[in-house]
């Protein structure tokens, strides 16, 4: 306790001090990161038994073995360390080879950094860029990441709606409509979470035209570019754009090769931007996991026969999804064409998160609500298709009579 002299006595006496506890002083801008439904969701599923998990995105199929063997070699032999910032060389050339012989496009390793995810990629793009005074265009619903990012950092988010009844396509003449002088960037997912919807390439095609004629740059996260189900012809920023100047093709090892955990993704973008990317990089993740690194080129130059076997699985699920959420009631569905999640509508009145919250409660089947993604669609729930069939079965026994004895 502190103590003060006493100016008739010059004795001490103790002085009570009043210290103030000092609250940690967060960045206003966290303000703009909401607590995601599918956490909420999945924390309340932990704490209960016998739940059926139609809620992560994260695939279920075992890792292919000779990635996993990369893996492992590579730590047998003490590949432990940094790698340079841009990223493992062996794998900028192996995805230099692989994404330019896919999509016909001539790069160069200096059109290419590693990243620890496809989540680092997009948080780099748009971390770098968004500001006051930059409207981004986004798709509603959208993957959860892009709005709270864009916000974070001062810039403005502009919604277009997709909606069930149209199976969630991408209506190019209403984007363009969107744009504005204020207009900076557009985030395209292709295929999209959580709808599935698998842009053709008309849509993408015209939609990139436009923005390179405003100079509108554009984010392409197209990390479930493999797992398409009806059409071989992906649409790809990569191979629908004349240049690279205003594109940012962002994507990962994740759903691909069912490497979600080994955390590596990647950008492709014009020289200059990825020197500027780099910069940044340096200074968040520095590199990325540098075993994963060696797992990702076995991924990428091995046998894409595991790619084919797991797609053909998903679309197996998919097929499933649809004849069982049209058997729901107050259910309307539509038939998504890539990733491993369908969309549905609830009726219009319907709050997509109460009822999750009871369908857990009461059936122990955690799905994600629909205002997880956006704002216009908190009429609708995400189903998860990365399990299994039988799975699946299980969870509609479930859901079916229970939706069919709701009142809405």
């Amino acid at each position: 306790m502190a103590e003060a002299a006493n100016r008739e006595t010059g004795q001490t006496k103790p002085r009570k001090v009043k210290y103030r506890k000092n609250k940690a002083s967060w960045n206003p801008a966290m303000q703009a990161v909401p607590v995601p439904g599918i956490r909420r969701m999945v924390n309340m599923a932990a704490t209960m038994k016998d739940v059926i998990h139609l809620s992560i995105g994260q695939p279920d199929l075992p890792t292919p073995k000779h990635v996993i063997d990369a893996y492992i070699d590579a730590l047998n032999a003490g590949q432990t360390g940094y790698t340079m910032d841009a990223g493992l060389p062996e794998l900028l050339v192996a995805l230099r080879d692989y994404y330019g012989a896919r999509y016909d496009r001539k790069l160069t390793r200096d059109n290419i950094l590693i990243t620890s995810g496809a989540t680092e990629a997009m948080y780099l793009a748009i971390s770098a860029t968004s500001a006051p005074g930059r409207q981004f265009i986004v798709t509603d619903p959208s993957f959860l990441l892009y709005a709270p990012l864009i916000r974070m950092n001062g810039g403005e988010v502009k919604f277009v709606p997709t909606r069930a009844d149209n199976d969630h396509q991408l209506d190019p003449d209403e984007v363009i409509r969107a744009m504005g002088p204020r207009t900076f960037a557009l985030i395209l997912n292709n295929p999209n979470n959580p709808t599935g919807a698998v842009y053709p390439r008309t849509t993408v095609e015209t939609i990139l035209e436009e923005c390179a004629y405003r100079g509108i740059q554009v984010y392409a996260d197209e990390v479930y570019d493999h797992l398409i189900f009806d059409d071989d012809d992906f649409a790809s920023v990569l191979n629908c754009s004349m240049d690279l100047d205003n594109i940012m093709c962002i994507s990962s090892f994740s759903k691909t090769y069912s490497m979600a955990g080994l955390r590596v993704g990647w950008v492709i973008a014009s020289q200059a931007a990825i020197k500027s990317l780099r910069r940044f990089h340096m200074f968040t993740t520095s590199v990325a996991n540098t075993p994963s690194q060696f797992a990702g080129v076995a991924a990428l130059t091995g046998d894409q026969q595991c790619v084919k076997n797991m797609v053909d699985i998903y679309r197996e699920r998919r097929d499933k999804v649809v004849e069982l959420v049209d058997q729901t009631p107050y259910l309307t569905g539509y038939k998504p064409g890539g990733a491993f999640f369908a969309f549905p509508d609830l009726p219009p009145h319907v709050d997509g998160s109460d009822l999750a919250l009871r369908m857990l409660k009461e059936t122990g089947v955690c799905l994600v609500p629909g205002d997880a993604f956006g704002e216009g669609c908190t009429n609708a729930v995400r189903i998860s298709f990365s399990t299994t069939c039988e799975k699946l079965d299980e969870a509609f026994d479930r859901i079916i009579p229970w939706m069919a004895k709701q009142q809405f």
